[in-house]
């Protein structure tokens, strides 16, 4: 909101304004730095409005949090006709803007405000260059060593007392040239002295006494050096003639002191249940009082109000003045109110998303406040739905550090075997895992398990809650067939204790459905999922969005594994539709439904449908975590086969080599998704007219599979048919007829003579049975195969092509969601 008071700076917005213009194709970043207090924001705001006409597209990004600053950026997506944050998920909404305001494409007139930026590399990639404008305002001088700058300091002497004349009546010339002298010309000190005349009336020559006697005080008393003695001496002043007209509004500037410096919620003002001071208590019991003290505040410039977000905000210098003046007791007793107020203003129910703005909101204040550092049930209670509202909408390294800290700090406080502390552990158990440190989340979640049930007891839900989150960490550790067990304990657990239809069962039997998949029993995973699917279904109303969306994105990927591929497309999209509504196109769950169903996509010949979609997925996944995370990793692994799918096979395999490469350093050597990326690299190798090699990693990786999965997993046996085709292409057809009947038969157990893993394993062996000289053989088996493509995939699926004119085909491996 443009300020009617704003005075001067004429020569700092010329030079502003032709600094800009001599880059107009090419524009250097400005900066504008100085002192808290010196108008900085002011001087921005007041550019960004005069020169207005100049502009297509004016753009303000608040920037104290580099991490919120992409959201902010996400916002401008509509108008400038790119994907939104709801498409296309914040990060590539974000990058979408950056990139049109590079091309200057709709607009190449646009001026963007990085207001009160920190650390210039936080920025590095934020700042487009263009044809368009950027300002940023900071106190950190680093900008000056990266950006042109422009010094912001005190307002010349003219321009005080010409702002002084405007905003204060009835003043001399010779009394606003000692108040400026006063007051060092500080923007700020002076917006609070005549803030102060305006409200009280208070003549001139009667603020300079009073002026004069806090600033001898102050000298005495020995101020702060990083605060302007002048500011320091206004604010007193300001702070004596509030608590004389409006005692009341006094108390509650001094609880917006303990909040942080950003927005704070105007709806967080209201009667609550937690300690509050009475005179505090009083005035949130009257509406029509705190309407008129949070008036009077700003009418004193001591808070900023945006009538449009409704919210108030304190300058961060008035809020380290107003602490520091306070005993320790007080300071203590007001911080323990604004940990009640921002008690009532938390949402009760944190897994919706219509909830995560106001937990987004109240984040921003949960460090300032100091709220690890209270023992208050309530208080940590809403500790504890913090970390369930940054899991939910998926932040979870957010969540990971609030976990460390809730941790840390509870466990001085109340001790290692507090239930808050187990309970907060057990969330940075899950996050270890989210971040594929599985052995540290394993090591940690037994160990809280079993105190947890000296502690809680056995059938308490918290216990129950990290029981199934072991089932994952036994996964992660490549522990397959104990995870099973386990979780098959689990789920009865769960049954017998909160009931078949509560969510957290609901969570434990999507976790057991996993634990088949990863065994090769398809069929009980798909069952357990769709009776799980209609339970929630049926009960909508008490199972969240994620919760949903991962009981539905696990039934896709189940349907798929049985081999019904075009049925998981069509689930899948379906899932991929809702998760994007729902919960945002970068939220974990959602990239995981998008990588199941680029998989089902070229499992069912849509295979540039599904390699457009794996480029999409693995782009966010290393966007958003990096090359090393898990969820990377199998993105690397769909996009690697997808690509080679469609002919792209030197761009496969170097993306397949680095991935296996890769994935020992999250899984270990001797898991078995390690030996699974072997057999990728292994059957590229033999596409790419390396035979010797190809069976060299085969042998290598299917000896791994067998001796931790046994010979008859789905895994083992992909790998035997691929080693099969291996053996052929050296021209070893006897062998390879004999390896590919044993591992066709084990297939059609396992999966039946329909799915077409067996399928491809029948069209290898009649191409191989052929070859060696056995054509009775492979004319039955071919004709009979060819029967069975037609009755499922359909004689034209990409598969069936490759069967009719008698080549190889290739299984490949993709890891499942731990």
């Amino acid at each position: 909101m443009r300020n009617k008071n704003f005075t001067g700076r004429e020569d700092l917005l010329n030079r502003l304004r032709t600094g800009i213009g001599d880059n107009v194709t090419a524009v250097v970043p400005h900066t504008l730095h100085g002192l808290g207090g010196s108008g900085k924001t002011q001087l921005a705001i007041e550019y960004a409005y005069r020169f207005r006409d100049s502009y297509d597209v004016v753009w303000w990004v608040p920037a104290d949090q580099p991490g919120l600053v992409r959201a902010t950026l996400a916002q401008l997506a509509p108008q400038l006709g790119v994907p939104d944050a709801i498409t296309a998920g914040i990060e590539d909404a974000a990058n979408a803007v950056l990139e049109a305001l590079r091309r200057g494409d709709p607009y190449a007139r646009w001026l963007l405000i990085f207001d009160n930026a920190d650390q210039p590399e936080d920025f590095a990639e934020l700042i487009p260059p263009g044809p368009g404008d950027v300002l940023v305002t900071s106190r950190n001088p680093r900008w000056a060593g990266v950006y042109e700058t422009i010094a912001v300091d005190v307002f010349p002497r003219k321009e005080s007392m010409e702002f002084l004349a405007k905003r204060m009546s009835s003043v001399t010339i010779e009394e606003s040239d000692k108040l400026a002298e006063a007051l060092g010309d500080l923007p700020l000190a002076l917006e609070q002295a005549a803030a102060l005349q305006v409200e009280t009336g208070m003549p001139a020559q009667e603020y300079l006494r009073l002026f004069e006697q806090q600033a001898s005080s102050l000298l005495k008393e020995g101020k702060p050096p990083e605060y302007p003695w002048s500011m320091t001496t206004a604010w007193r002043l300001s702070v004596t003639k509030l608590r004389e007209h409006l005692p009341q509004a006094m108390e509650l500037l001094r609880t917006c002191a303990f909040f942080g410096p950003e927005p704070i919620p105007r709806d967080a003002f209201r009667p609550v249940k937690g300690p509050v001071r009475r005179e505090v208590a009083d005035l949130l019991a009257n509406p029509i009082q705190l309407s008129k003290a949070i008036a009077t505040l700003a009418r004193y410039a001591l808070v900023r109000i945006d009538p449009d977000e409704r919210t108030l905000q304190v300058h961060r210098l008035i809020q380290a003045l107003l602490r520091e003046e306070l005993p320790a007791p007080l300071r203590d007793e007001i911080r323990s109110e604004v940990h009640s107020l921002i008690v009532e203003a938390a949402p009760v129910d944190f897994d919706h998303p219509v909830n995560w703005p106001r937990y987004q909101a109240l984040l921003a204040h949960v460090d300032p406040a100091e709220v690890a550092k209270s023992t208050r049930p309530d208080v940590r209670s809403f500790a504890h739905d913090m970390l369930g509202a940054l899991v939910s909408w998926g932040d979870y390294r957010t969540a990971g550090r609030y976990a460390d800290t809730f941790v840390h700090q509870w466990s001085r406080d109340s001790g290692a075997d507090d239930p808050d502390v187990l309970r907060a552990q057990r969330v940075k158990g899950d996050m270890l895992r989210e971040f594929g440190r599985y052995t540290d989340a394993y090591e940690l979640n037994t160990a809280t398990l079993a105190t947890m049930r000296e502690v809680m007891g056995a059938d308490h839900r918290e216990v129950l809650i990290l029981l199934n989150g072991i089932g994952a960490d036994l996964r992660g550790r490549g522990r397959f067939i104990e995870a099973r067990e386990h979780d098959k304990a689990s789920v009865e657990r769960h049954r017998a204790v909160l009931g078949s239809d509560d969510v957290q069962t609901l969570r434990a039997i999507a976790n057991l459905a996993i634990d088949y998949g990863l065994t090769s029993d398809y069929r009980a995973s798909q069952r357990l999922l769709e009776e799980a699917y209609r339970t929630a279904l049926a009960n909508r109303g008490q199972v969240s969005r994620g919760a949903f969306l991962n009981l539905w994105a696990g039934l896709a990927r189940s349907v798929r594994q049985c081999g019904d591929y075009h049925e998981a497309c069509d689930v899948g999209s379906d899932a991929l539709g809702y998760g994007r509504q729902h919960l945002g196109a970068d939220h974990p769950r959602v990239l995981l439904v998008q990588r199941d169903l680029a998989i089902a996509q070229l499992r069912a010949g849509e295979r540039e449908e599904g390699l457009e979609l794996a480029r999409d997925v693995h782009a966010r996944y290393m966007r958003i975590y990096g090359l090393n995370h898990p969820g990377t990793l199998a993105a690397a692994v769909c996009l690697a086969n997808s690509l080679r799918a469609n002919g792209l096979v030197e761009d496969a395999y170097l993306l397949a080599k680095d991935t296996m490469e890769r994935c020992v350093s999250v899984y270990g050597s001797e898991h078995p998704y390690h030996f699974g990326c072997i057999g990728n690299v292994a059957l590229l190798e033999r596409v790419r007219g390396e035979p010797a090699r190809a069976y060299e990693l085969n042998e290598r990786a299917l000896a791994g599979l067998e001796e931790r999965l046994g010979r008859g997993h789905h895994y083992a046996l992909t790998v035997a048919v691929n080693l099969a085709g291996d053996l052929a292409a050296l021209g070893e057809h006897e062998q390879a007829c004999r390896l590919g009947e044993e591992s066709l038969q084990r297939l059609r157990r396992l999966l039946g003579e329909q799915h077409p893993a067996s399928l491809a394993a029948a069209a290898n062996l009649a191409a191989d049975l052929s070859a060696a000289g056995r054509g009775d053989e492979a004319k039955r088996l071919f004709e009979e195969t060819m029967r069975r493509y037609g009755e499922t995939l359909g004689h034209e699926h990409p598969d069936a092509l490759v069967a009719a004119e008698g080549r190889h085909l290739d299984l490949d491996f993709d890891p499942p969601p731990i």
